[in-house]
């Protein structure tokens, strides 16, 4: 298999110290929603700019097609059922405070990026989307996320200002940062719902549905912001020695009136249009730029990627690969995920708020429903329970929309797939409670 890497010198390679990390974190966005990705109407210059300078996997998938055990695993490097995030909200009151510093107390056992980095002489920086709590207890030097449920303290509060109403927290950031290596985590709360972007945007998408023409509007207020971001980093002189990673927490399909979770078949599902996403990774004179549409990857290979880029050995038990090491990308067989409730039944079990596993090898893709959960609300105080009751298999070469199961022309396929998967997480089938 041909390099998709420079060759490393390690002379060359810490002549300017520890990379900076910035972590680009996009919001509910559809896979296929961005020029370089060929969209009709997707205006995302930056980002295609970014993209064109870096190794991209347009093959990306997130192990759960849900915000908070997505931004869970890429901090922590583990599935969800590892780090136990399985759901957004706990069970009952959501806003009880107790009940979600029992989840945060979930995630502070596994370790984290940020953990990590700091260890390694790091600062770092909290914008956007952030679930677990108080964030400098889990190794952020500086936040703008309070986490205080008291004061409304949820998914990012203060935090969600950025990029929607200001970018200066992570320029300054950055500016204060001057000399020492750091991570920032940008994790704007966009193009999330509200679709609500400047009448300037607004306007160039008037030919479209107005549900559409908002949510391309949102798409490229986000790809402004990332503009920004990396013009006052450039302006900094600092892009030569940073390590810029983007991805989409999960995906977004847009319908004109209301969003149902059946008809979309994206945030939640277990398809593609909820679990896909391009990663990319730029890293100027270190890694070589280059368009993977075969390989396929997992946000799980941030961490391992992060941490070695960095110097230092990522812990054992995380199952990602650092994406410079094309042989062992190339020799993975499988990827794996799951897919929970949006309210967890029990948080420290994760098989109580199981919905779905699935697995991809080659083209083909098997979705297996959990039986004993399948007339669970997908979203409590919504009617929607599941999408498929039966093994769904798909050649996702020839049926990328996933809408002709082929289960039954191919038994052995889905038998060989379904071992792959028990050997992954076995889960006993007629036990709600068992983790």
């Amino acid at each position: 298999m041909k390099s998709i890497l420079l060759a490393f010198a390690a002379a060359s390679l810490w002549a300017a110290g520890p990379p900076n990390i910035v972590m680009i974190l996009s919001d509910d966005h559809g896979w296929r929603d961005y020029g370089f990705m060929g969209h009709p109407h997707a205006r995302t210059p930056n980002i295609d700019k970014l993209a064109a300078e870096s190794l991209l996997f347009t093959r990306g998938y997130v192990p759960a097609s849900l915000c908070r055990p997505s931004l869970a695993s890429m901090m922590t490097g583990l599935y969800p059922h590892q780090h136990l995030i399985t759901g957004n909200d706990p069970p009952g009151n959501a806003k009880d405070p107790q009940s979600r510093a029992a989840m945060v107390s979930l995630f502070k056992k596994s370790k984290t990026i940020v953990g990590e980095l700091s260890a390694a002489g790091y600062v770092s920086h909290q914008s956007g989307k952030w679930w677990e709590g108080e964030c400098t207890c889990c190794g952020f030097t500086e936040c703008m996320s309070h986490g205080d449920v008291t004061r409304g303290g949820r998914h990012g509060d203060v935090g969600l200002q950025i990029g929607r109403q200001t970018m200066q927290p992570v320029f300054d950031f950055v500016d204060r940062a001057a000399g020492k290596p750091f991570l920032l985590w940008y994790a704007p709360m966009m193009p999330h719902t509200p679709h609500n972007p400047p009448a300037r945007l607004l306007d160039k998408y008037s030919k479209l549905p107005t549900a559409q023409a908002k949510y391309m509007a949102m798409i490229e207020w986000f790809d402004e912001t990332i503009g920004q971001l990396v013009a006052h980093i450039d302006k900094k002189g600092l892009s030569e020695n940073t390590v810029f990673i983007y991805v989409a927490d999960n995906g977004w399909v847009q319908l004109e009136g209301q969003q149902s979770l059946y008809a979309t078949r994206a945030k939640l599902s277990p398809y593609d249009a909820g679990l896909r996403t391009p990663i990319f990774f730029r890293w100027k004179g270190k890694i070589r730029p280059h368009r993977d549409d075969k390989i396929f990857v997992s946000s799980l290979d941030i961490a391992p990627t992060i941490i070695s880029a960095a110097g230092r050995k990522p812990p054992v038990n995380w199952p990602g690969i650092d994406v410079r090491d094309t042989k062992k990308l190339a020799a993975r067989q499988t990827l794996f995920g799951a897919n929970f409730m949006h309210t967890s039944i029990d948080i420290a079990k994760p098989a109580a708020n199981l919905k779905y596993r699935w697995a991809i090898r080659d083209n083909w893709k098997l979705i297996l429903p959990f039986e004993p959960n399948l007339s669970q609300a997908i979203w409590e105080g919504r009617p929607e329970t599941a999408w498929g009751t039966e093994p769904e298999l798909y050649d996702l070469a020839a049926d990328p929309g996933e809408k002709q199961n082929l289960a039954a022309q191919y038994r052995d396929v889905v038998e060989s797939l379904t071992n792959a998967i028990d050997g992954w997480w076995k889960v006993q089938p007629l036990d709600r409670r068992s983790p």
